[in-house]
């Protein structure tokens, strides 16, 4: 039998598509990663000795404001989907996020060299906008 998800989503009132919420969550976490980094940047830059600091400091803020704009939205979008991120741990080997999505509980694990290179791409997709 297939799931009409249109169907179910209207049906629910839900703006986020099942399967789609992990996703979703992954690029929240991923987002919030990517803060942490460019916060550690922008004290770096602060501190260092660079001829222009607030040419670059800047630069970094807008990043940082666009990263900002889009955790916002996925909130937002958290909030329609019924979908809470209960909590993130960082461990030796990666990173663990539990989350609450229509009332049941899911977990998923990220390896750092994962989480490194999608915090990469992240930051590359925002510098060319």
């Amino acid at each position: 039998m297939a799931v009409d998800v249109e169907s179910m989503e209207a049906q629910w009132g839900r703006s986020v598509g099942i399967g789609k919420e992990l996703e979703l969550v992954k690029h929240y976490v991923l987002l919030g990663i990517v803060m942490r980094i460019l916060d550690h940047d922008i004290r770096i830059v602060g501190a260092a000795g660079t001829k222009l600091p607030t040419l670059y400091e800047g630069m970094l803020r807008g990043l940082q404001d666009r990263v900002l704009l889009e955790l916002a939205s996925i909130r937002k979008q958290f909030r329609v989907s019924g979908i809470r991120v209960i909590e993130e741990k960082s461990g030796r080997d990666g990173l663990t996020a539990q989350y609450v999505c229509r009332g049941y509980y899911h977990n998923f694990s990220m390896i750092w060299s994962f989480v490194k290179a999608e915090a990469e791409r992240l930051l590359k997709v925002y510098m060319s906008k």
